[in-house]
């Protein structure tokens, strides 16, 4: 009769276990058996060999056999125990959680056995008895033995790893070994544990992507334009971008963003500024929001490519919302003209985004109150349509009074110049003004604006009449006797 063999080597007929766990159909088997007055031959090993059976009589077994070692084998049960170092007996195998799968063959049949600790071991054991039965055997080889242990040493390594590698993720959630090498791989882009607590909150599955497909996917956005230094970002934001496959998914909005005519060195900064585009429909949102800035905004095809540049966002909005609230109070309140407000929107195309109530009509209110007439409200948005986009305290109101009390401008110089409200007061206006009255080369009059448009070299040459390391120099010492100004009034 064959020996048996499960997982790891065990065999009823060369170890005994204790009586209170010894199956109880055991005895019945290993019993020998009459047939036509022939006697069943137990198998014996080396270890020690127990006599179950009444009618057994050890006279009747032959007495020559010898152990494996060469010793002669008593047919009598003992209480002596013979170290076996060498052989791995399955409940003397450490209490680790997890083991080698191994398949084994039961009447031509494969199966597969997960091997682990406590009550699933008596699993093992029951199942090795019916390959027992069946006279199967299977034998796992030493190699494969080293194998079993050594993934058992891993396995323990990899949960120590986890618990000293993320102490902070593994405390808050329950972090699956699994996620380990994805963890490490976005590690690189600078992500951290309290990044990868955010991801599991907002979108548990981005965790338990294969670090292969999460590889294949950012390398792909990193190969079309996106910054590496951007890649933690749009992973933040929509964490379900490493699910989205390439073939299926990123390439074809990336072909759809070429299409409108956008360039190559354009496309990463509007994934970067924009990723959710990848969880729309090319077919069934995107385009149609395209058309309906072309048919009904009234955006013309050619400008279409530079306003999705300037606002990424305006491709996942609701567009027809948005369009029309801004379209109605702008023609409501300023009387402004359909052509005007494309015009804006054409230049502009964040004030789809702009809230009404607080955000375009505390602007058009303060443009009223330093005495423009909503005719020349319109004709300043028209021209400098981000106007509604800066500061009312920090930006606005100070250049108007620097306008009006330094420069000796009037408001409506402001309608030739608008531009005027966008330059930088610190770095442009103040300098240029000063610099030119330092040189006694400031009219009397009102300051020209026209001035302060150029660029630095033009200003030099044909304003100044001097350096441009002049002036650099110049507006450098103003800056800083600014910055002291500023720090003497917060002490």
């Amino acid at each position: 009769m064959a020996a048996f063999s499960t997982l790891y080597p065990y065999n009823p007929l060369r170890y005994s276990p204790p009586p209170s766990s010894f199956p109880k159909f055991w005895e019945s088997y290993v019993s020998c058996k009459f047939n036509g007055g022939s006697l069943g031959k137990p198998v014996t090993s080396g270890r020690r060999f127990v006599v179950f059976a009444a009618h057994s009589n050890p006279k009747i077994i032959k007495t020559n056999k010898k152990s494996r070692f060469g010793q002669p084998l008593s047919p009598y049960d003992t209480d002596e125990e013979t170290d076996d170092d060498d052989v791995l007996h399955d409940d003397w195998l450490p209490d680790d959680e997890f083991a080698e799968v191994s398949d084994f063959d039961v009447n031509g049949k494969k199966y597969k056995s997960h091997t682990i600790e406590g009550k699933h071991r008596l699993q093992e054991r029951d199942r090795g008895a019916r390959s027992f039965d069946s006279g199967q055997s299977t034998k796992i080889s030493k190699s494969e033995k080293a194998s079993s242990l050594q993934l058992n040493r891993d396995v323990k390594l990899a949960r120590n790893s986890k618990e000293n590698k993320y102490p902070r993720l593994s405390e808050e959630i329950n972090l699956d070994g699994k996620w380990l090498p994805l963890l490490d791989y976005l590690s690189t882009f600078g992500l951290m544990e309290s990044h990868f607590i955010q991801m599991y909150e907002r979108h548990l599955p981005s965790l338990q992507i294969n670090v292969c497909s999460a590889q294949e996917r950012l390398e792909y956005l990193l190969s079309v334009g996106v910054k590496h230094k951007d890649v933690r970002r749009i992973i933040l934001r929509q964490p379900q971008i490493l699910e989205y496959t390439v073939e299926n998914n990123l390439k074809c909005h990336v072909a759809f963003l070429m299409g409108l005519g956008i360039s190559n060195s354009r496309i990463g900064q509007i994934i970067a500024a924009a990723p959710s585009l990848f969880s729309y429909s090319v077919e069934n949102s995107l385009k149609p929001t395209v058309r309906y800035l072309v048919e009904e905004v009234g955006i013309k095809e050619r400008d279409l490519g530079k306003v999705i540049q300037l606002s990424p966002q305006i491709l996942v909005q609701r567009i027809d919302i948005s369009w029309n609230t801004r379209y109605m109070f702008l023609t409501k309140e300023l009387g402004a003209p359909r052509d005007s407000i494309v015009k804006m929107v054409t230049k502009h195309p964040q004030l789809l985004h702009y809230s009404i109530d607080d955000g375009i009509l505390p602007r058009i209110n303060f443009l009223r109150s330093i005495g423009m007439r909503n005719s020349e409200i319109v004709k300043v948005l028209t021209s400098l349509t981000q106007v509604l986009s800066l500061s009312l305290e920090e930006n606005l109101k100070p250049k108007y009074l620097y306008l009006v009390n330094e420069l000796n401008n009037e408001v409506k110089s402001l309608i030739k110049y608008p531009m005027y409200l966008s330059l930088s007061l610190d770095q442009r206006i103040r300098p240029r003004h000063r610099f030119l009255v330092s040189l006694k080369k400031a009219p009397k009059g009102p300051f020209p604006l026209g001035s302060l448009v150029p660029t630095d070299e033009c200003f030099c040459q044909r304003w100044a009449g001097t350096s441009l390391d002049k002036y650099l120099a110049f507006r450098q010492n103003l800056l800083l006797k600014k910055f002291a100004e500023k720090y003497e009034r917060r002490i």
